[in-house]
């Protein structure tokens, strides 16, 4: 069941000089892990806006193409063009790479119940989903903290769980480790793992991490210059290489290693982690 069908999707800022997005054509499927890649510029956030409608609802600009959302859990339908964000919101969730501009409450349990609350719950089940969206994140026991206070993985995993709050079946996350320390990184990605893996959450992610992306990612997207560059599963983009890096992508060092290696003819397939460096290159591991 495709979860999200973007057609034709193009899109221009106000005031800007060229779009930002150019004829895009994105699916993904129900329960995949689709990583977005692509260099500084080439619309990875603005196509993260558009799957949750709020381009063009909210920003404004010259929008062409639809873009279809479903509801994996009922198969209901819905057209970002036709449908309000606080609607849409409630299948696929937001979470932006600064979570200081998330996160506007005084306490972390009033964080995760604000929107619950907006949806006019009654209050045994959005005290219900603040417990299991603050359990999911590993963040029980700080409901009485201020968020500001938090460090910066936790702030990230708070916003998480105020999107899970809401019982999306759709995760989309622009850059979610972008700011933040390893420690925080290793927080976010793992608990992005664990909300695929035990929840079956559908994940799109935009992460300039590829080695994480490499290695537990379903499909990669490549945008550049606001169209969609290369498409396939992890393996597949790694066999381009050398275009990857022409257009300024970072690749896991067991990519580019690999790939130069074949090229001198030193190997016969490119190594997606570390551990494949091995078998690939007959050098000994440690």
């Amino acid at each position: 069941m495709k979860v999200i069908e973007a057609d034709g999707l193009s899109f221009k800022y106000r005031r800007a000089e060229r779009p930002s997005l150019q004829d895009v054509s994105f699916s993904m499927r129900k329960g995949e892990m689709v990583g977005v890649i692509g260099p500084s510029g080439s619309g990875k956030s603005t196509l993260c806006l558009t799957l949750n409608g709020i381009i063009p609802n909210s920003i404004k600009g010259d929008f062409k193409g639809t873009v279809i959302v479903r509801n994996p859990l009922t198969g209901e339908e819905f057209s970002t063009l036709e449908t309000p964000v606080s609607k849409l919101s409630t299948v696929v969730g937001l979470v932006l790479q600064n979570p200081e501009s998330q996160l506007f409450n005084m306490t972390v349990e009033e964080e995760v119940a604000f929107g619950p609350e907006s949806l006019g719950l009654p209050r045994d089940e959005v005290l219900e989903r603040v417990r299991w969206a603050l359990g999911v994140t590993g963040l029980s026991g700080l409901e009485d903290e201020f968020p500001p206070n938090l460090s910066g993985g936790q702030q990230q995993r708070l916003a998480i769980a105020a999107i899970l709050a809401m019982k999306p079946s759709i995760l989309v996350l622009d850059e979610p480790t972008s700011q933040l320390d390893p420690r925080g990184k290793r927080e976010v990605l793992n608990l992005v793992s664990a909300l695929r893996r035990e929840h079956g959450m559908t994940v799109v992610l935009v992460e300039h991490n590829t080695d994480y992306l490499f290695r537990t990612a379903d499909r990669i997207v490549v945008m550049n210059r606001g169209s969609v560059f290369m498409e396939g599963t992890p393996r597949e983009i790694a066999e381009r290489a050398d275009d990857l890096m022409k257009i300024g992508v970072k690749l896991p060092a067991s990519v580019e290693i690999s790939a130069e290696l074949k090229k001198r003819g030193l190997a016969e397939d490119i190594a997606l982690t570390p551990d494949e460096l091995p078998a690939l290159t007959g050098f000994p591991s440690r």
